[in-house]
């Protein structure tokens, strides 16, 4: 082989083997180091605390609080510390004082079911609480629990009149008359869950309601009127009626306030609705029944008493034909006013 080929191979090669370096060395350090996960142990004292903000009167769920490292130096003994509290215990309890989101729980800060004050503490400030009668049916079969929103159903019978000319058969409507309405208990139980923890399904006969003071008077009526019953709101049901509230200027927003702002919005859209009510009435399931509250059949005037010439009582008021048979005189009345 010529040394003019042989020298142009081993630059070649030379050239080759330079750029492999280079390009390994340039990918090597273009490269991103690995993370490691790294587990932290915490060592110090852990205290139950809030993970939401907990306005008075809310039932406390198993997600309200957990448990987080708190330092020692700020420890008291009101807190609920890890391995010495029992946090199941406080489920279904009742906030009695404001607690914030990151904020200990104390030992008096909640209300248990059957302690004293337990339903005063469980109202929200304003608030009043009435018990309703309630069927199987009317109860949504026991599938609403304490906390649950319902909206409450008049369902009645109007008569027009009575006699065969009342017009007709009465009419049935079915109303619901006030929405919203915050669940507080079913009989005597306070908490959704049983002894142990699950939720059971069982038919009641009263149900108590968180209400306003003018909510509270409408639903004693309804109970005088005809039956109530209870209807299930699902939880998306509070955000489309606060737009339809704030959009039609039935609630309005405080100035300098985030229609955004979570705690406001939850707020607004836990308070009892009483306005447009809506209502069904028998033409609207049946073209056999009413759609309007059947008429009373007019009463006639009675005929006014007549009396004989001479007699200075019972006698006939409005105009009357004084009738001259022979020695006897009549007054008949004609009617009219």
């Amino acid at each position: 082989m010529e040394p003019k080929k042989i020298a142009l191979l081993v630059g070649a090669l030379l050239i080759a083997a330079i750029t492999a370096v280079m390009a390994k060395n340039m990918f090597g350090r273009g490269t991103a180091p690995v993370a490691q996960a790294v587990t932290v142990v915490s060592t110090g004292p852990e205290v139950l605390v809030a993970t939401r903000a907990l306005p008075i009167g809310t039932i406390i769920e198993p997600d309200s609080f957990r448990f987080q490292p708190w330092p020692k130096d700020l420890i008291q003994n009101a807190y609920y510390l890890k391995g010495t509290a029992d946090a199941n215990s406080l489920t279904g309890t009742v906030v009695r004082a404001q607690i914030s989101a990151g904020q200990p729980l104390t030992q008096g800060s909640t209300v248990r079911p059957g302690d004293r004050g337990f339903l005063a503490a469980a109202l929200g400030p304003g608030m009043r609480a009435v018990t309703v009668s309630v069927s199987a049916s009317a109860g949504v079969a026991g599938f609403v629990f304490p906390g649950d929103r319902v909206d409450l159903v008049l369902t009645q019978t109007v008569d027009g009149g009575s006699g065969s000319g009342s017009g007709g058969p009465p009419l049935r409507a079915s109303e619901t008359f006030v929405r919203n309405i915050r669940v507080l208990a079913t009989d005597q139980r306070t908490v959704p869950e049983d002894d142990k923890g699950k939720k059971e399904v069982k038919t009641f006969a009263t149900v108590t309601l968180e209400v306003t003071p003018r909510i509270g008077e409408k639903i004693q009526v309804a109970q005088s009127i005809g039956q109530v019953s209870l209807s299930l709101r699902s939880i998306a049901d509070n955000t489309s009626d606060l737009d339809a509230a704030i959009a039609s200027g039935a609630v309005r927003v405080p100035a300098g306030t985030d229609p955004k702002d979570k705690r406001f919005l939850v707020e607004i859209a836990s308070r009892p609705i009483d306005t447009n009510s809506t209502y069904v009435t028998g033409a609207d399931v049946s073209r056999f029944q009413r759609k309007t509250v059947p008429t009373q059949a007019p009463s006639l005037p009675s005929p006014a008493p007549t009396t004989s010439s001479g007699s200075n009582f019972d006698k006939p008021v409005g105009p009357v034909v004084h009738v001259a048979r022979g020695n006897t005189v009549t007054d008949a009345p004609v009617g009219g006013n």
